[in-house]
C-alpha cells in the first residue's frame, strides 16, 4: 500500500511514521511461506484447475502456492532428475502411475504420512510415497460430424483405417504418450514394432506434449487425438457441443492415474504435507472433473455429463516397476520403427 495516498487527515503523519508502517507491510509480505510445485501447462494454465486450486489452497494455507508449468509429466520427472538435490520444488503434481517407480528410484522424493482411506480408485490405492488427484483412460478422440465411423479396436486403427490420420505425444516427454507406448505393447507384445511401423503412414506429427497435440486436432489437422475417455466431456459441458467422442476399443483402454509428491529435500516440509492433504479435500478433487476434465479419486459428485462417456470394458496396466525396468528399451523400439 502507498501511505502517501491515504485520506487528507493522515497526510499529517510524519514522513518516518510512514516508513514504519511500509518497513512493516514489507516485513509481513516476505514472511508468508511460499510452496513451488511443478506441474504441467495444462494443469496451471488459466483454463486448467490450477487457479482455482491456488486460490483455495491459499485460501486455507496463507501462503503463496506457485505452480512451475512444464511441458507433461515425463517432462516434470526429467526435470527434477536434472537438478537433483538442488531443485525448487517442494512438491510435484503431474506424474503417473507409470513413472512411480522410476521417480522413487532417483531417491529425491520422501514418503508422506497422509491418509488414503477415502481414495476410491479402480484397485485400491497404498502408495506411501505418492498421492493420487485423478485418474482416466486414454483414448483416440474424433469429431463425430467428420469421422462417421470410428475404429473399434486399436488393431483395426494401427493395421485397417488407411483413411484416417492421427497426431499423438512423445513418449520421452509426455504422459499420454508413454500411455500409447504401453498401450500398445499391452495389445501387440513382441509385435509392437510391426504396429509402429503400420501406425507411422497415419501419422501428422509427433508433440512434444498433450496441449500442442489437442489444439492441432481442433484445428482440423488430423482425424483423431491421443486423448482421453473424458476429454469429450469439456466439449459438451464448457461448450454445449456433443460432436467429440473417445473411439472404444474391444482390447481395452490403458489407464492412468496421476499423482503428486513431496520432494525429500524440501524447506517447506509442514507446507509440502499440508499441500497433499489438501490435494483429496472436496475442494480439490470437485475442480478436477471440470478443471483438468478427468476422473476425481473421491467419492464427489461428478457433473452431469459424464455419464455419457465411453466407458472401457477393460483397463490396461503395467506394474510400474515392470515399466521402469522396460521403458528405455521400449522407446527404443519406437525410435528405431519411426526411423527405420
Amino acid at each position: 500500500m502507498n501511505t502517501l495516498s491515504i485520506s487528507s487527515p493522515f497526510k499529517l503523519l510524519p514522513t518516518a511514521l510512514a516508513i514504519i508502517a511500509t518497513s512493516s507491510f514489507s516485513v509481513s509480505a516476505a514472511d508468508t511461506e511460499t510452496l513451488t510445485v511443478y506441474t504441467y501447462d495444462s494443469f496451471a494454465a488459466d483454463w486448467g484447475p490450477g487457479p482455482t486450486i491456488e486460490a483455495a489452497f491459499e485460501a486455507q494455507c496463507e501462503c503463496d502456492l506457485k505452480l512451475v508449468a512444464l511441458d507433461d509429466g515425463v517432462s516434470i520427472l526429467n526435470r527434477l532428475r536434472l537438478e537433483g538435490k538442488n531443485t525448487k520444488a517442494d512438491v510435484v503434481l503431474g506424474l503417473d502411475n507409470n513413472l512411480m517407480a522410476e521417480a522413487k528410484a532417483t531417491g529425491l522424493l520422501a514418503e508422506h504420512q497422509i491418509s488414503t482411506d477415502s481414495v476410491t480408485l479402480p484397485g485400491g490405492w497404498n502408495d506411501t510415497t505418492f498421492v493420487p488427484y485423478d485418474f482416466g483412460y486414454f483414448a483416440f478422440v474424433y469429431n463425430k460430424e467428420k469421422v462417421a465411423n470410428p475404429p473399434k479396436s486399436l488393431k483395426e486403427l494401427v493395421e485397417i483405417r488407411n483413411d484416417l490420420k492421427i497426431i499423438y505425444q512423445d513418449p520421452r516427454t509426455s504422459t499420454p504418450g508413454q500411455g500409447l507406448l504401453l498401450w500398445m505393447k499391452s495389445v501387440y507384445g513382441d509385435d509392437t514394432a510391426q504396429a509402429w511401423k503400420q501406425l507411422a503412414k497415419k501419422t501428422v506429427t509427433v508433440t512434444k506434449g498433450w496441449s500442442e497435440a489437442y489444439s492441432m486436432f481442433l484445428e482440423g489437422e488430423s482425424d483423431l487425438v491421443l486423448s482421453y475417455t473424458t476429454s469429450p466431456a469439456y466439449h459438451l459441458i464448457a461448450e454445449k457441443d456433443d460432436r467429440f467422442a473417445a473411439a472404444n476399443f474391444s482390447e481395452g483402454h490403458y489407464m492412468q492415474v496421476e499423482v503428486a509428491a513431496k520432494v525429500k529435500n524440501t524447506a517447506n516440509n509442514k507446507l509440502a504435507d499440508e499441500f497433499l492433504a489438501f490435494i483429496l479435500n472436496d475442494k480439490f478433487q470437485s475442480a478436477m472433473p471440470t478443471g483438468n476434465w478427468m476422473y476425481p479419486v473421491t467419492d464427489v459428485k461428478q457433473p452431469d455429463g459424464f455419464e455419457t462417456l465411453t466407458v472401457p470394458n477393460k483397463g490396461l496396466s503395467f506394474s510400474s516397476q515392470e515399466i521402469s525396468q522396460q521403458r528405455k528399451s521400449w522407446i527404443r523400439e519406437w525410435q528405431h520403427a519411426l526411423t527405420f
